[in-house]
């Protein structure tokens, strides 16, 4: 019976062990490796130690050493790069292949607003998702929408498409892909604390979708103010006025106690505000109060 490693991570590494143990494909499981990512909350680390100890899988951190010699390994959320000889990788990719190729995908199709978000399975190669696509799943979504929500979303994603591959595996069935279209191709790019600053000149509703994007379990959006650098967790579009000289950034209104900010197009309602240490910052000290 041909045998599959596991390389997970995440949420999403752990709802796919928990899918596959719940559809008995557990007899095709070698072996599980754990990664782990100092950069989130809940990395989920420890919950998929806990799940392999339970059902009795064996399984490693990323950082131990071990032999990997089963017949294929199916990456979750990995984040390096995974050196086999013999054993066929699949990647999971948090976008629909070939548009977002490459970094945090899911955010970035958030923020851009996407109206359908999905996963692709694919053969890895040597440049990052451009491999055969074996299996797509999607799902249309709405906003608001934050990225924690986006994420159960895709982890129901993930679990069925490695229950489709896995199935196959089982019944002998070849796992086959089909070509790329370079010509659709779309790159996401990286994404690190720089890029966790609100931009003011962006539209209110642009705004909203990126703090919600970058939200739990990520670090959340930051501004500044007085040179302070804080956080906003939640905010919500506000109806807009028309103002003579438009400052973004500024506070223009207090509605019920939240401040309203001018952006580029739009008001922005802060309904969350926090200093980096977690402690609210709502009511603000002062009506005059520049997000910079």
């Amino acid at each position: 019976m041909t045998k599959i490693t596991l390389f997970l991570m995440t949420q999403k590494g752990f709802c796919v062990l928990e899918s596959l143990i719940q559809n008995d494909f557990i007899d095709l499981i070698d072996k599980v490796v754990i990664g782990q990512d100092v950069n989130l909350a809940d990395d989920f680390s420890l919950k998929i130690e806990q799940l392999c100890k339970k059902t009795e899988i064996n399984y490693f951190y990323r950082t131990e050493a071990t032999i990997i010699d089963s017949g294929f390994a199916i990456a979750i959320s990995w984040r390096w790069l995974i050196s086999l000889t013999h054993t066929r990788l699949i990647v999971i990719h948090d976008a629909l292949l070939p548009k977002y190729r490459g970094f945090a995908p899911l955010p970035n199709q958030l923020i851009k607003g996407e109206k359908e978000i999905g996963i692709t399975a694919l053969f890895a190669t040597q440049e990052y998702d451009k491999g055969d696509i074996i299996t797509q799943e999607k799902a249309a979504v709405t906003y608001p929408l934050k990225i924690q929500n986006a994420i159960e979303i895709v982890s129901t994603l993930y679990s069925r498409a490695v229950c489709k591959i896995m199935y196959q595996i089982r019944i002998g069935q070849e796992i086959t892909g089909e070509t790329q279209d370079e010509k659709a191709a779309t790159y996401s790019l990286w994404r690190d604390e720089d890029d966790y600053k609100i931009n003011w000149m962006e539209t209110a509703e642009n705004i909203v979708r990126f703090i919600d994007a970058v939200g739990y379990p990520y670090k959340g959006a930051t501004t500044t103010i007085d040179g302070e650098i804080i956080k906003i967790l939640e905010a919500e579009v506000f109806p807009d006025v028309n103002i003579e000289i438009r400052q973004t950034g500024k506070v223009i209104f207090i509605e019920n106690g939240f401040p309203v900010v001018v952006c580029g197009k739009g008001l922005l309602k802060i309904i969350k505000l926090q200093s980096k240490q977690g402690e609210s910052l709502l009511p603000l000290k002062k009506f005059r109060t520049r997000f910079v």
